[in-house]
Parts: structure tokens; sequence; C-alpha cells
């Protein structure tokens, strides 16, 4: 007898109430996306748990992928049997003894859901328990900190049996809190922003604003090798290159130094929200922590986000950068964001930006340049790519020259 399915459970999705359905069928839609390389696995669900039934399957490459999939707050390798006691015990003793057990300590976990069953939780812990300690050798009784837990559950379709819980990214699944549009540069912080807020269940589309020739392909390469690692957690997203030249060139023609970087700052936003109405979306979000940098302080933001109304998400706001790094590195952007080329945010920076700019003197400053036919024409021309894990990446690039 083999490990035959994965059960998957739940985590906040299981306080969503009557909406909990809605939850349910998006995260199988989202857990078969993300195993559609598995052609013989069966997906079924209900309102508490899902199983996925391996089919023959292996289950190593499935587990990896279950690990990138917002919504599972835990899933365990299963085993399923009718309910009857003896087979009950049986299943429970295979499921332990294809687990290194020698030397180490057990014990049973039964749940009773099926009221009709005739054993109560604490005498089915005794049999089976009883049981395995009979059939196995090395193994001892721990029933405050087990190596392996045998969790039994007795439901009314069957009874399922797991040794070991493998932990799930939490969080919700994509797609079920809307759609925003992310502010991606090619630092360490947006891409980290984009990913928590996929966690939170945002489907996002990617922002990137380029300066050709200031900004060289190589830096726009770098964003799309960032929005391709992005997409092992939200499936297929969607880049916006934006031609940004003209515009950065007309701000520091004309705007003091000093606020060249909130005036930029205040177009990207401009063009941001233009797009996110063209591609119906409901929010901006950017990977701004407070207090980071000069354009990053409240009264910074404030004068930014005076152009627009639309929500602005800032995932990053109370994150040192020391905890940003950590996830960068966990999601395996931080070591393609640390790379040397520049973006337009790292050009024409001033050398003494404002930290504490005034509204007043920005708007006044920007009178003097017609930005909006600028700003309309970027969008206009704003380049679009569709974005999916078999995407070229930047090792695949140079192999095409």
């Amino acid at each position: 007898m083999k490990y035959d399915r994965i059960l998957i459970r739940y985590g906040e999705m299981t306080t969503k109430g009557r909406n909990r359905d809605l939850f349910v069928r998006r995260l199988k839609q989202n857990v078969a996306k993300q195993l559609r390389a598995f052609p013989n696995i069966k997906i079924e669900y209900m309102r508490d748990r899902m199983y996925i039934l391996l089919n023959g399957e292996p289950h190593e490459p499935i587990i990896d992928k279950l690990k990138t999939v917002f919504g599972i707050h835990s899933f365990s390798l299963a085993m399923k049997c009718n309910n009857e006691l003896d087979e009950i015990k049986e299943t429970a003793l295979a499921a332990v003894q294809q687990l290194p057990h020698e030397g180490k300590t057990f014990k049973v976990s039964a749940r009773r859901v099926d009221k009709q069953f005739p054993y109560g939780s604490d005498a089915l812990n005794h049999e089976i328990g009883a049981y395995i300690l009979r059939n196995t050798d090395g193994l001892t009784v721990n029933v405050h900190e087990p190596d392996i837990n045998v969790r039994v559950e007795v439901r009314n379709d069957g009874t399922y049996v797991t040794c070991r819980d493998i932990p799930g990214p939490g969080g919700l699944p994509v797609g079920t809190s809307g759609k925003a549009m992310l502010m991606l540069s090619g630092g360490i912080d947006s891409p980290v922003a984009g990913y928590l807020a996929m966690k939170r269940g945002l489907e996002i589309e990617a922002v990137h604003f380029f300066s050709p020739p200031f900004t060289s392909e190589r830096a726009k390469q770098k964003v799309v090798d960032l929005v391709k690692k992005l997409t092992t957690y939200g499936g297929t997203i969607k880049l916006h290159i934006v031609p940004f030249t003209e515009v950065q060139q007309a701000i520091y023609k004309q705007v003091p130094n000093e606020y060249s970087l909130i005036s930029t700052r205040r177009a990207m936003l401009k063009i941001t929200d233009a797009l996110r109405q063209r591609h119906r979306a409901l929010a901006i979000v950017t990977g701004e922590s407070l207090g980071q940098v000069a354009s990053q302080t409240l009264e910074s933001m404030f004068v930014i986000n005076d152009v627009t109304t639309t929500p602005i998400l800032r995932p990053l706001v109370s994150m040192d950068k020391t905890e940003i790094i950590a996830i960068a590195k966990k999601i395996d952007t931080h070591d393609i964001s640390i790379l040397p080329y520049e973006d337009c945010c790292t050009i024409f920076t001033p050398r003494s930006p404002k930290t504490k700019p005034k509204k007043e003197k920005v708007v006044h400053y920007e009178s003097f340049v017609d930005l909006q036919p600028l700003i309309e024409k970027a969008v206009a021309n704003t380049e679009t790519m569709v974005i999916d894990e078999n995407f070229a990446t930047e090792d695949e690039f140079e192999q095409l020259f």
C-alpha cells in the first residue's frame, strides 16, 4: 500500500462564511494550473478539504508545486481506506512504515467526523497506536512531541491517514481579491511587494518604466526575469513596458533638481493609473517602505499620491530592509535584483532630493512643462508582454546571439 493522494488544508479561507465556495473554487483552478504538467491527477474538493488523486504521478514534484500556491495552509501525503477498524489499522501501519522510523517516536491523533462509526477518537488512538507498536521495530510513543504524528480522520466517505504536514504558503488564492497594477522597478523591493500582494489574493499586472538609451535592453530583460520569478506564485502575468525617456527628460529640464524626483514619481503614478483604468484594475501596488529613501517619506508620499484617488497599496511600508531582503532571497528574486543594470529610477537621480516637499511648489514647477501630452503618448506606446514560466530568461536570451 502506497500514498495515493495529497490532502490539502485551507487556511484563512475557512473564515469566509457564505463566500467560502468562491475561494475554494478559485483555489482548485490555481492548483490545476500549477499541476497541468501531470495529466493523470484528479482534483476533488469540498468546503474544508481538497484532495489530489495521484493516479500514478510522482508526488515529489507535485509537492514542490503546491508550496507556491497561495491559499494552502498545509498539505500531506495521504492514504484512504474504508471505515473498517482492521483496514484503518493496516493503512496507518503502512503509512508509518513508508517513512524513516528507526529510533523515532510517534503518536496517533484520530478524529471521528462520521459519528456513525462505532469507535470514538480515544479508542481509535489506543487501537491504532497499539497495532503500530506491535508491528514496527525501533518506534516508541511520545504523545507530547512526537517525531511522527499519525493523523487519522474517519469521514463519511472513508478514512484518511497522514503522517507528515508540509507547510503551504498561506494567504488567499490569487484572483480572489481583484486585480492591481504593480509598479515594478529592477530593485529588490517591488518584486517582494508583488509577491506579498499576490499572497493576499491579488492578481497583478506589472508596469515598468524604460528610458532608452539611458537604460539598456539588459535592464529590460532583468525586469522580465523578475516577472518570470513572480509567475511561480501567480501564474501568467502581463508586463507593461512604458517608454519614459521623453517624460523624464522634460521633467529634468524644467523642474528644479531637488524636486525632479518627486515630479518623476508623480508622472509614473499618473501613467500607471491610466494603464490601470485601461486594464480594469482596482488598485496600484508599490514597493515603498516608509522612510527608506527620500521619495518614501510621509511628506513625499502625500505629494506623490495627490495625482490620483486610486488606492495605493504598500505591502512593505513597515518593513526593514533586512526583512525585505530575506523575502527576496526566499522567492529567488534577490540575485536578479542586484544585477548592475541601471533603470529609470537610478538615472538622473538628484544629489540632494527634497525629503519634505511642498505640494504647492511641485504643482508650481510642473506648470512650466506640459507633461500631459507626453504622458498620453507614453501610455499609447506602452508595450505589453505576456509572461509565464516558459518565457525566455536572461541566460536563454544570451543564447540567441
